[in-house]
């Protein structure tokens, strides 16, 4: 059973914390079983806003976690807690997964987890944590950021971007999509260059894409081209390109990409279909493509995926 901490302490923001007691700490054991064994670390009894919080574990039980969540922290212009910044990096010495929510992200640079590691943060903070941690690359153009043992989201509805990410991760796809649904959110968001995020479909009457969403997803086995989904919209090419944009922080081409790995995903956690089989049904054509392509976005070959994530 995966073991997740939540790091709490006066000044964080309520609601990135609840957002990992909600995913992390509820009892999803219908869904999956063993679900996390989950619990709040603080030095004593917490106030977060109206909220009073009284922890399971000292800041020093980070150290026995295989991920730890730091919420985000309320005021940036004020340095954390010593012993919190002291316990996260204690923490990922011992080898567990530190993920920030928002602007807890000021508490991985203060433990000096972002130096030489890509982050985010709000956009309204990623000037000043760029400031204060110059050896950090921040990224204000994405929903979160991972760097395998060390990730960061941006503010607010992102923090549950970056919670479904670690759950995919951990239990794949099929699990992170079926928390999603329970949620009443979308499994994925698209944002710009986040990673592993597929995008959303938004609903037809909202823009001229509407449906050409759909078409492009039947037919990803299909050799489409920018001027195929062009003509299917009824549009030149730039303007397609530039709707693509606005839409999806991404082109027609890479959008294309993104639906056929995470095509190839469900196929390999749901069907015994061979690499050959699904290169064909994603649209790459041979099984050395998909594998290179699959490993370059996922991290992991097609086979490994699929052994780790099938259920």
């Amino acid at each position: 059973m995966p073991a997740a901490a939540l790091a709490v302490t006066d000044g964080m923001l309520h609601y990135e914390l609840s957002v990992a007691v909600e995913v992390f700490g509820a009892d999803l054991t219908h869904i999956v079983d063993p679900w996390y064994d989950f619990s709040l670390c603080g030095s004593g009894p917490v106030r977060v806003g109206r909220f009073r919080l009284d922890p399971d574990h000292g800041l020093d039980h980070l150290a026995h976690a295989d991920t730890v969540i730091v919420p985000g922290w309320a005021d940036t212009d004020r340095e954390p807690p010593a012993e919190l910044v002291d316990a996260v990096r204690a923490a990922h010495a011992a080898g567990a997964r530190v993920a920030s929510l928002c602007t807890g992200a000021f508490v991985l640079g203060a433990a000096g987890l972002l130096d030489g590691r890509r982050a985010t943060t709000h956009w309204a903070h990623t000037r000043e944590l760029a400031r204060r941690h110059p050896a950090a690359t921040v990224d204000p153009d994405v929903l979160y950021v991972d760097n395998g043992d060390v990730l960061t989201s941006a503010g607010k509805a992102a923090a549950m971007d970056l919670c479904l990410h670690l759950v995919r991760l951990d239990h794949g796809s099929a699990i992170a999509n079926t928390i999603a649904r329970r949620l009443v959110i979308p499994p994925h968001r698209d944002g710009g260059q986040a990673q592993f995020i597929a995008t959303p479909l938004p609903s037809p009457s909202n823009h001229p894409l509407g449906e050409l969403f759909p078409w492009a997803l039947e037919r990803l086995d299909q050799p489409l081209t920018v001027e195929d989904l062009a003509r299917q919209a009824r549009m030149s090419s730039r303007h397609l390109s530039r709707h693509f944009k606005h839409l999806t922080g991404t082109t027609p081409l890479q959008w294309l990409h993104t639906q056929r790995i995470r095509h190839a995903q469900e196929l390999l956690e749901t069907t015994n279909a061979t690499v050959d089989t699904i290169a064909v049904a994603t649209g790459m054509g041979t099984a050395t493509t998909l594998r290179r392509h699959f490993h370059r976005s996922v991290g992991v070959p097609p086979d490994t995926y699929r052994r780790t994530f099938r259920p």
